[in-house]
């Protein structure tokens, strides 16, 4: 039988190259995406593509719109623009209120029914916009949690949450990336949303730094 892991696919570099780590670690991939009201929900579309790629057996993209309701973020809230990156350390308005807490608790059930044993999810502490919920001592937090609440971790105590981007730059991750082929055009990170990236928010400039640094070029189209 062979090692299952689930992984959080945005459609995003991030996530995109946390697929590639994973099938390389030798697991089937179970990516779930999540659908949550978000202004550029075109990365969903970019994370099916990025599921067939690498012919996951199954992809899950689950209904999570209700968060537009709750608002409080310029990704989910219309009535929020989207800044350009200015290089604050204050939590951006893109910041999603638990968002990763969510998504995390959802991936944790879809564990139990495929049978996986790891969750992947693309988060950094090193190159990101201040979300508290990217840090590692979250991410130690959450396995607990869900092998405290979860028939998989009571039985096992076993479901483990791996960030491997946690302490890597974003150039660090495209290096990575790209040694393992990971299809980097056929994602996508601006946060407005439009077919053709800003290039000014906070993830575009996050992601062309990165390629930038790690002397490659970005093979996605920029406005």
């Amino acid at each position: 039988m062979s090692k299952k892991a689930v992984v959080i696919l945005s459609g995003g570099l991030d996530s995109t190259t946390c697929m590639g780590i994973a099938q390389n670690e030798g697991y089937e991939c179970y990516p779930i995406t999540f659908d949550y009201g978000q202004r550029h929900k075109h990365e969903v579309e970019h994370a099916k593509q990025v599921a067939a790629f690498y012919k996951a057996p199954q992809h899950r993209i689950v209904d999570l719109t209700f968060l537009g309701q709750i608002g409080g973020s310029a990704l989910t809230d219309a009535s929020i623009d989207v800044p350009d990156y200015s290089g604050s350390e204050d939590i951006p308005v893109t910041y999603v209120p638990a968002r990763n807490m969510i998504f995390l608790s959802l991936a944790a059930a879809y564990a139990e029914v495929v049978g996986a044993e790891v969750i992947y999810i693309g988060v950094s502490a090193v190159d990101y916009s201040g979300y508290p919920d990217c840090r590692p001592e979250f991410i130690q937090s959450m396995t607990q949690t869900i092998n405290l609440a979860t028939r998989a971790g009571v039985n096992e105590g076993n479901l483990k949450i791996l960030a491997p981007l946690t302490h890597l730059s974003k150039a660090e991750t495209i290096k990575l990336g790209l040694e393992l082929n990971v299809p980097y055009q056929l994602t996508t990170s601006c946060y407005r949303g439009d077919e053709v990236a800003c290039g000014t928010c906070d993830s575009c400039q996050f992601r062309l730094k990165g390629f930038e640094e790690a002397g490659a070029k970005d093979p996605i189209v920029y406005r």
